[in-house]
Order: structure tokens, then sequence, then C-alpha cells
């Protein structure tokens, strides 16, 4: 179909479609006699994920670098992609509503019981929201579309990051000791190493990664594995579908501020009686230096630089004991095994 006839297919003006292929994410045949504009059935998607993209508030360079993650094995439609794509988009999005309402709610119930609502509430409920709002965004840092068909290669050589990598794995698997037919989710499944072997103790795996690359080689591993793209700290499904979640060598790309919210994400998709499972590097910190910027606030002129201390402080990946006390303030009883100098392994459970 020409150019026309494609925009009102998609409620759109010819003058958006020719921006988007400006900005190089669209790039329809043209007839060789009159170079007329050509769309066919797989340009009609890709206009209608990037506009469903572009309506959740994803910029143009984003968007490009979602679409070029496209996965095109010969034999497979990209398609599917440009659903899950989306889906990964909506599901963030439905977090951050759901954020948004609870801000709401607490405003309503501050009014209601102090008859008032002080403009310094306000500013700090919208801050708060802002801040959350900040922390959800997801980048991929770390190139692992690049690194996935050579990830599980790494995982065998690199005795830096995945040293003791099968043994934390095997721990988790004996921590979380899957009844027959109870339902996973791992988070940052990348190639569904850790998964596998859930599956093999007869639990049904779901997968959640940030990389389409990653999630493919999963597929190919596990064909039957559910797969979603998705991250920490928006995690594509409805409230209460889980009875455990595991992650492993993934946790330590959040900061102390997102791990906390990644908890709150886990214990959304869990059931009543959930349990949760972390392996990862973490470092070791005694609890008197936890509590060193607080007590810096109560020094003469120290409390600027308690705020500083804080702000850097809140930019690096949580403890041991930071994810612990994260864990246990959310209502769960820990359990920890240290596999190395900086790699441990934590259950968390409730009492049922």
């Amino acid at each position: 179909m020409k150019i026309k006839e494609a925009a009102d297919r998609l409620n759109l003006s010819a003058r958006a479609i020719r921006f988007y292929e400006a900005k190089g994410l669209i790039a329809p045949s043209k007839q060789e006699d009159n170079r007329y504009r050509q769309f066919g059935e797989e340009d009609i998607w890709r206009l209608q994920t990037i506009v469903a993209l572009r309506e959740s508030g994803m910029p143009v360079s984003e968007i490009r670098k979602a679409l070029e993650a496209i996965r095109t094995d010969e034999g497979s439609s990209p398609l599917l992609y440009f659903l899950e794509l989306q889906r990964s988009v909506m599901a963030s999005k439905w977090v951050e509503m759901k954020q948004i309402l609870e801000t709401t709610d607490e405003m309503i119930e501050t009014l209601k019981s102090r008859r008032e609502l002080p403009l310094d509430d306000i500013y700090a409920l919208a801050e708060g929201s802002r801040r959350l709002r900040e922390q959800r965004a997801w980048k991929d840092r770390w190139g692992f579309d690049r690194q996935a068909s050579a990830h599980d290669r790494l995982v065998r050589e690199d005795q830096h990051r995945y040293k003791d990598y099968d043994e934390a794995l095997g721990w988790i698997v004996r921590l979380v000791s899957p009844l027959r037919g109870e339902k996973g989710l791992d988070i940052g499944t990348g190639t569904g190493n850790l998964a596998g072997l859930l599956i093999d103790a007869g639990a049904a795996m779901a997968g959640v990664d940030q990389s389409g690359g990653m999630l493919k080689e999963c597929e190919r591993k596990y064909p039957a594995m559910e797969t979603k793209l998705g991250n920490f700290l928006a995690l594509p499904y409805l409230d209460g579908k889980f009875d455990f979640v595991v992650s492993s060598f993934a946790l330590h790309h959040l900061n102390r501020n997102q791990t906390g919210m990644a908890i709150r994400e886990m214990q959304r998709v869990l059931r009543p009686g959930g349990r949760i499972c972390i392996a990862d590097r973490m470092e070791e910190i005694d609890r008197e230096s936890i509590a060193d910027a607080a007590e810096d606030t109560d020094k003469s002129g120290s409390e600027s630089r308690s705020e500083s201390r804080s702000e850097s402080r809140s930019a690096e990946p949580a403890s041991v004991q930071e994810l612990v006390s994260m864990l246990e303030a959310s209502g769960y009883i820990t359990k920890q095994r240290r596999i190395n100098d900086s790699l441990h392994v934590i259950l968390a459970a409730t009492l049922r």
C-alpha cells in the first residue's frame, strides 16, 4: 500500500510517517518507476509499534535502539517481537500509573486525617513520585544483546565475574526446592541457565530479561519456556502470578534505591507465601557504616556532607546487609549462604 493508505489505517499523517523514515525508524521499499513508497505488512506492524512507543513517552533515539534489536532468525517473523516490545513498555507504564495512584491515595488520606494538605507535603509527594519515575527509567548500559551469543562461553571462561557460577545456581535450586508444578519467575534470565535447572527440578518457569538477544538464546535452549521482555523495575506480569521469584548475577546492576523498588515488584507478582532467592556478587559492610550518614546529620555543619554521602551511596549497588535489611523490612525471614568472598545467595520467605 502507498503512504496515504498506510497513514489512514494507522490514523497518522503522511508527514509523521516521513518523519519516522527520516529518523531511520522505518525503511519502506520504493517502486522503481516512480519511487513511490510501498508499505508491506511488516512495515505497518513496525509503524504501529513506533506509534505505541511514542505514545508511552519513549524518545525516538530509544525507539531506534529497541527496533534495532529485533530478532531476525531465518524463518522467524519480527511481528512477535513488535508485540513483546509494546507489552514490555505498557507494563512499565502500568507500574508507573500504580505508583501515581498510590501517591494520590496518600495525599487523599493526609487531607482526610489532617483536614488540610500543606504545600510542602504536596511538593514532597511530587518529588518522591518524580524520583521513583527516574529510578524506573531503565537503560541497557551493558550491551547484553551483543554478548548474548557468547554468554554461556563467557560464564565458563570469565572466572572474575562468574566465579563459582554453577555452585551458586545449584544453591538457589536447593534453597527454593520447588514443588512439582510450582510456577517460578527468573528475572534477568539471560540464556536461561538457572531457569533450566529449576525446570529440571519440576517447576514451570517463566523468564524476564531486558535483552531480546538473551531471550532469543534462552528460547533456543528451552523452547517451551515462557519469556518476556522486561526488567526488575517493571515486571510484565499481573499481581500474584508466581510461587517463587529467583535471580542470579543480575541484581548488582541496580543501585540501592532501585533495589528497594525491585523487591516491591517481586512481592507484587508473588502469591501469598511466595519466596525470593537471589545469588549475586555483593560487598559486605558492617551496620555501623550504614548508620554513619544518619549520625553525621547530628553534627554541626555536617548536614550537606551527609546528604552528599547519602546520594553517592544510593547510586551504588546494595550490600549483603542492606539487601537482607530491605527483605526483612518487607516482612520476610532470610537465610544466607556465602559462596566466596563476594558471591552470596539469599533466600527470603514468609511464615506460612
